[in-house]
């Protein structure tokens, strides 16, 4: 299945399209230094037939071109990241805490 994905920032989310319908999307949030995920959603037509890693593939690559991290909140785009590892660069990670007593 031919999907292609791409950003529609005035909805703040990823939408992956097929034939021209969208089949699904990736909400998000978006900061000066990263991007949270936090819902994803793909249409019971298409679920199962691999719309949802391409939606959150396609998404990724656009956002690692940007030099943003990632803050995956919605399970489905961090399981996907945690099944492909290559990806695992891009998690956002808290800056060590300076506190001290």
């Amino acid at each position: 299945m031919d999907v292609a994905v791409s950003d529609a920032p005035e909805r703040k989310r990823y939408e992956a399209r097929t034939g021209g319908e969208v089949a699904g999307f990736a909400e998000y949030m978006l900061t000066d230094e990263m991007i949270v995920f936090t819902h994803t959603e793909v249409d019971p037509a298409y679920e199962g037939k691999g719309v949802g890693g391409a939606l959150v593939r396609g998404a990724l690559d656009h956002v690692r071109g940007s030099g943003r991290s990632v803050l995956p909140m919605c399970p489905f785009v961090k399981g996907w990241i945690q099944r492909h590892p290559d990806y695992a660069d891009m998690v956002y990670q808290g800056r060590p805490s300076s506190v001290s007593d």
